[in-house]
Order: structure tokens, then sequence, then C-alpha cells
């Protein structure tokens, strides 16, 4: 099968960017002025979307040569036959490949602890000592060095919600205090131990280190808005985390869960109640998406606790070395939807890139104060002190970091901000106010470590007010990329471009992609050691297969991957019907590599709708019990022949 190859990425060092004030613009405007200003909306195509803006003619330029080797010396070749689109209940992967399924939903985190029952009997405590539901981003932490951190090692995943159509054995008619229990513990993090058997397989290790953190764990607060400030006040102490999407990984070795759709779990039946303009800029609402908990849990009554969702949206630090440790919230990193948390090292300062995954809103920057092993030195964590920037898009190419910092622009008292805490809390409002970007739902963020430039996808949006795309409305999605001036992530000025427009050519002739590498609703973002990009895709199930959304010819979700210098495309797998592929992550070896199956057999309008009598309706994988139901499940996937993924 053919594959793609797209412009080079050249070399450039940006000048200081444009101060002419553009509030808010939406980003479809903004790169809609600059790809007309570059001349490429040519025939409705864009012909040269990935060349970075060079010299002063608006014209794209590649510098041709070879691309700059990733941190093992080898380049970021792709080496493998790339597999079609598939609508089949299962797993594709090239010729060469095999994988395992390890951990699925229900799995005990270590021998001998509750066993999975395929009919959802189990228990609330059954559930918090069993792996999650709906796997996300996760790592794997090595135990040990050289060829024993690839053999051994800690895994640790997020599970971004629930189905309670498949949790409860009689599905979600009547909620009670017990469903609500079962549904907190199926959220959270899932820590265990792996260790790779003789056969080159992978089994739950008995570990003293697993454990699992849900949304009963108690937790704790740091940074501006610390434990005791007022808007944290509710019913007893602070407890658990919910939603957590993708993911990050410190230099010094914690993992961080983000705290995406939070909204989701809130609601009330009290007559008269109405949301504040601060709880409706975050989405909550009297129904939230129809979890229903606040019939039996008042934690979730946004009327009785209108505190309980401030203690949501952030960025929460998880040592996966100490089953002891308490999980923080790092609130200087910011209250919004994090879809991930991704840091990277620039003159000894830790960087902190996250989204906020919402149609129209935006990119954030967090830059460490001083040094990190200086912070650390000094007993304070990096991630508590420093300043969260939002980024501004101009249509000339380029862009600036705006500092969320009280007192700075229109964030005085005198504006109505009352401090540091009172921006972070409300970070949403606060990056409306200085006038950031609205984007197109920006997710997951990679930084490359070959050059450190920083790539987003942006899954999809509608344009109404943020579509991050010159395409408006945009199904399909895309991915930016910038570099930050002078190749220093800790600048606050960048130089911005869009590496790949997604699409399916019969229906969008503005697509980058060909017949052969067509995908949409780009998510999970990851470069491995070697410098490949690895895209993994999120198509909402009421798209997924319909041809009058325009993803007939996608089929169901898949992972690609990339050569970010030569532009080479080719796909890598697809998943059963109803998931989404998410969460990828190596060996340090780079000999196995795991990836997550999220959600298979969940409700779409091309193959039906799971029932507490028919739960396999859409999808019985992985298992593939006539009694049982589908389970979300991490991939261990390796070469055959021994050899390194993807080369």
């Amino acid at each position: 099968m053919s594959v793609q190859r797209r412009p080079v990425f050249p070399e450039f060092d940006p000048d200081e960017v444009s101060s002419n004030p553009s509030a808010n613009r939406p980003f479809h405007e903004v790169a809609a002025a600059r790809f007309s200003r570059r001349s490429v909306l040519a025939s409705g195509a864009v012909a040269a979307a990935a060349g970075f803006l060079t010299g002063s003619t608006g014209t794209a330029q590649a510098t041709p040569g070879p691309a700059p080797a990733g941190p093992t010396g080898r380049r970021p070749t792709l080496g493998f036959t790339p597999v079609p689109t598939s609508d089949a209940d299962g797993i594709t992967l090239p010729a060469g490949y095999e994988a395992q399924v390890i951990i699925p939903w229900g799995t005990p985190i270590r021998p001998g602890g509750p066993a999975w029952r395929k009919d959802a009997s189990n228990s609330a405590a059954d559930q918090a000592q069993q792996v999650g539901m709906n796997h996300d981003g996760m790592h794997f932490f090595p135990l040990g060095k050289g060829a024993e951190g690839s053999r051994r090692g800690m895994l640790v995943l997020n599970h971004e919600y629930i189905d309670q159509q498949l949790l409860f054995p009689d599905g979600d008619a009547e909620m009670t205090r017990e469903k609500v229990a079962k549904a907190l513990a199926a959220h959270g993090v899932s820590i265990v131990e792996l260790v790779r058997t003789d056969d080159h397989g992978w089994q739950v290790a008995d570990s003293p280190r697993a454990r699992r953190v849900t949304t009963d764990t108690p937790v704790t607060f740091s940074g501006p808005v610390g434990p005791r400030h007022p808007a944290l006040r509710a019913d007893g102490p602070p407890r658990g985390t919910i939603n957590n999407c993708s993911h990050g990984v410190t230099p010094w070795g914690t993992y961080l869960a983000c705290e995406e759709n939070f909204n989701a779990y809130f609601g009330t039946e009290r007559p008269g109640w109405e949301p504040t303009p601060e709880q409706a800029r975050y989405g909550i609402d009297h129904e939230g998406f129809g979890y229903r908990w606040h019939e039996a849990d008042p934690r979730f009554d946004i009327a009785v606790n209108p505190h309980e969702a401030n203690r949501f949206g952030w960025v929460v630090e998880i040592d996966p070395m100490d089953p002891d440790a308490v999980p923080v919230k790092r609130t200087a990193l910011g209250r919004i939807k994090h879809e991930g948390c991704v840091t990277t090292e620039a003159r000894g300062r830790i960087v902190a890139y996250t989204g906020d995954d919402q149609d129209g809103d935006y990119l954030y920057k967090f830059i460490g104060e001083g040094t990190w092993r200086d912070q650390r030195a000094r007993g304070r964590s990096p991630l508590d002190h420093g300043t969260l920037y939002v980024a501004r898009f101009e249509d000339d190419g380029t862009g600036r970091w705006l500092p969320l910092t009280h007192g700075t622009g229109p964030l005085t008292r005198a504006d109505g901000w009352a401090d540091q805490a009172d921006v972070l809390l409300r970070t949403r409002e606060a990056a409306d106010a200085v006038g950031a970007t609205p984007m197109d739902r920006p997710e997951w963020i990679a930084v490359n470590p070959a050059n450190q430039d920083v790539y987003c996808s942006l899954t999809n949006g509608s344009g109404r007010g943020g579509a991050a795309n010159p395409r408006t409305p945009n199904p399909y999605g895309h991915i930016i990329r910038w570099r930050e001036s002078r190749g220093d992530n800790t600048a606050t000025t960048f130089t911005w471009d869009i590496f790949l427009l997604a699409g399916d050519p019969a229906y969008d002739e503005r697509t980058d992609l060909s017949e052969d590498t067509r995908f949409g609703s780009p998510d999970g973002l990851w470069f491995d050691p070697d410098g490949r990009l690895w895209i993994l895709t999120d198509v909402s199930n009421s798209s997924q297969n319909l041809p009058e959304k325009g993803y007939d010819r996608i089929g169901n979700n898949q992972m690609l991957a990339a050569d970010p210098h030569t532009g080479e495309i080719r796909r890598f797998l697809t998943g059963p019907r109803g998931c989404e592929i998410t969460g990828v992550i190596t060996t340090p070896d780079q000999r196995t590599l795991f990836v997550n199956v999220q959600h298979p057999g969940e409700a779409t309008p091309a193959w039906g709708e799971p029932t507490p009598g028919n739960p396999r309706a859409v999808s019985n994988w992985p298992d593939f019990d006539p009694e049982g139901r589908p389970r979300s499940a991490t991939l261990a996937i390796r070469r055959t022949d021994g050899g390194v993924i993807g080369a």
C-alpha cells in the first residue's frame, strides 16, 4: 500500500512577534488569514500547510536535508507495512506484529484480588481493588536499569469515565448510593506492576506498589489555591480525582493525572437553582452528562455542595513508587478541563503544556520559577512556583504567551480579581479577559525530542468561536505545531503553522491526507525516543462509520505513525467497534508498545446500543464471551522478530 510524503519541516529563528491586538479572535479566522497571506488555499486544497513561514515573502519554503536524530541516535524511520481502514470488531496490526490483551477493566491490581465477574455484579469494594473502566493516558515507569528496566515496571493509567449500561448488571434506570460508590471506584488511576514472561508476554505481579487512586481517595491541594481556601470548603475533606483523560510525567519521576470533564458528574433537582457565571463557564448545569449521581449522593448535588466542583479541574501529581503518598492537586497549573499536561525542561526549568478540551477554549503553558532541581533541593515543588500563560496566535504565523498573573493587564482587583488564587480558580475567565485565541478542542500535546518543537491535536469543532483551522466547520480536526523563539521553551513568543489537516479526500479536498492515509479526529499524540510521532484518533461514536458525517470510509478509530521531517504517514493499528484508541508508551528498549483501547462496544448509531439485556450489541471485544460484555483494555504490542516498534 502506498504511503504519503509531506513537505520537509524547515529551520527558522522567529523575530519578535507582532503586538497587534486580536483579543479572543477565533483561530479559524487567524488561520484563514494566514493561509490567505501564503496563497496556499489553491483549488480548495491546502497546498503547503506543513511549511513554516520563512523570510518576508509570505511563501512556504522547505529546507531539504536529513532530520536530526532523536535521543537514541536513530532516525525516525517508518519500517512497517501500513494497514487498511477497518470496521471489524477486532484489532488490525501490520504484518510481523502481534498484540497481547492485558489488564482489561476488572482485572485485580494484584494477583488474588477480587476476580472479574462478567455479569458486572462486582461490588464497589471489589472495583476499588480492580483496574478501572475506560483506560486513557498512561506511562511505564521502569523498575531497574538497562535490560531489567524493560522487563519490569509500573504501568500507570487513567480511567476517564464510565458507561453505566455496562458497569451495572441492570444499567442505570435506577440510581443508588452503591452504584455511585462503584462508579467512583471505576474512575481515577490504576497503578500496577507488570513483568515480562519468558515467552515475551506480560503479566501482573504481586507488588506492594500497586494501588488504585479513585474518586474517593484522600487528596490534598498545593500552590496558590491551598487546602484551606474558602472555595474548596465542602462536606468532608477533599477526596479523589475524576475524568482523568491524558497525563504527563515529571523529570523527577512522578505521574500527572489530568481532570477533564468534571462538570459531567454534577447536577441538581432543586427548583429555581441556576449556575453562577463561574459555574456556567465550566459547563455546570442541572443535569451534567446524565449520570444522575446527585439523586443518590449529595456530594454531587451542585445546589447542596456548590464548592465540591471547585475541587476538580486540576492536574494531580501521583508518586507511582510510594503507595502511601497522598495525591496532590497542583493549582498553579490552573483549573480547566485538562486534556493532558506534557512537560519538558529548558534551561533547567520545568515547562508544562496543557490544552483545555472544549470547543472554543485555549492552550496553556506553565514555566517554573528557577531550576526544578533547585526547587526540589529547597523542599518546594517545581509545579507550585512559576507563571501560567495562555496562547494568542497571530495571522502572520507568530504568537505570544500571555501571562495569567494577578495584577497584570485586566487581572486586577479593580477588574474583579481578588488574588492569584482567584485567577487560577477561574482560569477560563482569566484567559477570556487577556485576549487568548479560542481553539478547536485542544487535546494532547507532544514535544519533539529532536528539536523541542511542540505539536497539539485539535480534534474537531463547530467553528463557532474557536475552530483552530481554516475550515469552518471542522469535522475532521488537525494538528498544529509551533517553535518557541530561539528554540527556548521558556520563551514567551513563538512561530506556528499547521502540520496536518485531517480528513477524507472523498468528502473534503482540502485535507492533507491521501486515500491510503485518511483519518479524522486526531486526539492522542506521542513522540517515541527516535522521533516518530504516533497519532491516535477519537472519532465520536455519533459520527463513527456514518456516511452522513463523512466518516464511513475512515472506519473504526485507529493509530498512525508520522515522520515529522519527511511528512510520511502510515496507519499502524485499527481498533474494535465503538472504541477510541488512546494512551501510548513503550518500554525503554522500544520492544514493547503499550496502547489503550477505550470504551469498545459503546453506543453508536452505526452499530447499535448496549443494554442490560444485550451488553454485546456493538462489540464483544476483547473476551468474545457470549455471556460477557466489552471491556476497555491495554494492548502490549511487539514485533515477532524482537525489533524496535515502528522501525
